[in-house]
């Protein structure tokens, strides 16, 4: 258990202040939502929780992963789901709610986070969610073959994605726990000149037949640094709702796929565990 520092004030709610194993972490009360929160751990914003609407999803990059959620099954179908890197169980929260009856696997590191956000964001005692306390790419070790509709990477450390969470040799452990035709998706952060971008897109391209990657054009551009999801599958994707739900969003994305992803690589090679870096580090100017 972390160490609960000084409460904050907070448009007239406290906030949670707590050390937890990724190092500081703030319970922020949201003043628009009387029982919403969002998470941050060392400054970086990680979730947004509202207890009274789990079905609300406000950061963008979450909203992304959520179009993907909706479209992995016909509406209603209870899914399989593993979540790597758990947060305050945003999506998996999201998920329960709009596919009642679907079986998560959450996997967390960091088990200080994972008390704490029980003891002040509890979730569902009826949704089917179990969280395991272990490294991401440990814990998928451990996930049946063939078991999971759907996998969701959203992992980071520090504000980066930990290197071996980028490499081909971890996307050998996600096809294993796929179900045929099941979906992976992730949640990867970048900026100019967006080569961890354009390696993880090859190192999907090289185990998966279908690929498609949502972000802000101006973060595609190379304008700034910002969230892209990507999205692969054995399967085709329902790339035509994914481009219009993306482009009808409050923060409008585009998705790339097909050809023009590939291009969009740039002939970048695949990532190995031998080559694997961690994602870049995010300029101070994104928090702010």
């Amino acid at each position: 258990m972390g160490k609960a520092r000084n409460p904050r004030r907070r448009g007239g709610a406290e906030a949670v202040v707590e050390d937890v194993g990724g190092g500081l972490a703030e319970l922020v009360p949201d003043r628009d939502r009387p029982r919403a929160w969002t998470l941050l751990v060392d400054g970086a914003p990680q979730s947004h929780v509202d207890l009274d609407d789990p079905a609300h999803l406000s950061f963008e990059y979450q909203r992304r992963l959520g179009h993907v959620i909706d479209l992995a099954a016909p509406p209603g179908r209870p899914l399989r789901a593993v979540h790597l890197g758990g947060g305050a169980l945003t999506l998996a929260r999201y998920l329960a709610a709009t596919r009642p009856r679907s079986t998560q696997q959450v996997v967390e590191r960091d088990g200080a986070l994972v008390a704490l956000v029980r003891r002040e964001l509890p979730w569902d005692p009826g949704a089917r969610i179990r969280v395991r306390t272990a490294d991401a790419r440990e814990g998928l070790a451990k996930v049946a073959d063939g078991w999971a509709d759907l996998v969701i990477a959203d992992v980071f450390a520090g504000a980066r994605t930990p290197a071996h969470l980028t490499s081909t040799e971890f996307l050998d452990e996600v096809r294993r726990a796929l179900a045929p035709g099941g979906v992976y998706a992730a949640n990867l952060a970048d900026g100019p000149p967006l080569a961890h971008l354009r390696g993880q897109i090859a190192t999907a391209a090289a185990r998966f037949a279908e690929l498609a990657l949502v972000a802000d054009p101006a973060v595609l551009r190379g304008k700034r640094f910002g969230n892209a999801v990507l999205v692969a599958s054995d399967r085709p994707l329902p790339v035509a709702e994914l481009t219009r739900r993306a482009a009808s969003d409050p923060q409008p994305a585009r998705l790339e796929h097909g050809r023009a992803l590939v291009d969009f690589s740039g002939g970048a090679a695949p990532v190995s565990d031998a080559s694997a870096t961690a994602s870049p580090v995010p300029p101070p100017s994104v928090f702010r």
